[in-house]
């Protein structure tokens, strides 16, 4: 299953081993353009290793605070939403060029995965339902982590184990879409509920397994998608779920729905300009952003959806970000984060300061 390239890239990583995670992601992407999973983003080593004089020490305190908070099971912790947190946390630390196998954070990951898998439950679902109301976040999440991992799985036994799990998520997924297409804060069989944000974790995760390889049946991306474009008001905008189309459009779920259209690969149909145009006036120019919620939730996609758009948009918008998130963080290395935890903040905090690395197949253009 595994390329020369593949193969090739974990001996680079081992004989890289005594560099710093960005010093050591900017060499690896001039020297990598390809891996199992899908092609990586035409960005020059030249365009990396700017970014990473500027922001590396930023990233390096962030991985490194990252790290140390990780618990002996190998998760993160939170009252209700530790899987949700747990594969954030894993995801950023493979955004920095880290795999199960190789790479500073190599350990971190593995303990990652080891800790989701153990919340694999008989009937797919990956996550704790007593204890977490809202678990499709978590499911969704570990699902899109545990996706981008399953390639870099050299151990035979292992990599089945990881396959089957996904499949079964994959499987508990689709069993959980609403009548209408989406999903809400728990499975359709406990309630029929739809709500946008649950809905593109779902759409993302479920493609991340498809790109791995696994099964996922298509009807049900096609249903996700004209779930999204039901739920597009006249501004281009998304609201909230399907039952208040005709209310007030969210800043955020429109960003992360166009993002999910973007991984289903839909760029050309008529409801993704009005999207773009609508999440572009609101979320561009990172000011008075905090007047409305969930600020980290909005950029982790947002900043997804522009990266797609091309060095155009996507340089001076990056530089802003994460020049941005650079000023606002602590001492030690983490972020405040006031809506979940501070985990959650650092996590998406560190993706965004990564994205054009592109180490993930999921976010790649």
């Amino acid at each position: 299953m595994f390329s020369s390239r593949l193969i090739a890239r974990r001996k680079f990583l081992q004989s890289t081993g005594g560099l710093s995670v960005v010093t050591m992601g900017a060499a690896l992407s001039a020297f990598t353009t390809g891996t199992l999973l899908g092609t990586r983003p035409e960005v020059s080593a030249a365009v990396i290793e700017a970014k990473g004089n500027r922001w590396k020490e930023t990233i390096d305190k962030g991985l490194l605070w990252l790290a140390s908070q990780q618990s002996r099971s190998g998760g993160w912790a939170h009252p209700m939403y530790s899987t949700a947190v747990s594969a954030l946390a894993g995801t950023a630390l493979i955004c920095s060029g880290s795999t199960t196998t190789q790479g500073p954070y190599a350990k971190e990951i593995r303990s990652c995965v080891d800790f989701l898998m153990s919340k694999a439950r008989r009937n797919g679902l990956i996550g704790d339902p007593k204890r977490d109301n809202r678990y499709t976040y978590g499911h969704g999440f570990a699902m899109l982590f545990l996706s981008q991992v399953l390639g870099e799985e050299e151990d035979t036994d292992r990599r089945q184990e990881l396959i089957e799990v996904l499949q079964n998520a994959v499987t508990f997924s689709v069993s959980a879409q609403t009548k209408k297409g989406g999903w809400g804060y728990v499975s359709a069989k406990e309630d029929d509920f739809d709500e946008g944000s649950t809905t593109i974790t779902q759409v993302q995760g479920l493609r991340g397994c498809r790109n791995a390889g696994l099964v996922v049946p298509k009807e049900a991306i096609e249903k996700a998608k004209q779930y999204i474009y039901g739920c597009q008001n006249k501004d281009g905008g998304i609201s909230y779920n399907s039952s208040s189309a005709k209310g007030a459009s969210r800043p955020a779920i429109t960003a992360a729905a166009l993002a999910a259209l973007y991984n289903a690969g839909d760029y050309e149909s008529k409801n993704v300009p009005k999207m773009w145009n609508y999440s572009r006036r609101n979320l561009h120019r990172l000011t008075n952003n905090e007047l409305f919620g969930h600020w980290h939730y909005a950029y982790l996609y947002y900043t997804q959806v522009v990266y797609r758009q091309g060095p155009n948009e996507w340089n001076p918008y990056r530089d802003k970000i994460c020049d941005r998130i650079k000023k606002r963080q602590r001492a030690d290395g983490h972020w405040k984060e006031e809506n979940v935890n501070d985990v959650y903040g650092t996590a998406i905090n560190l993706i965004i300061l990564q994205m054009d690395f592109g180490y993930l197949p999921i976010y790649q253009r």
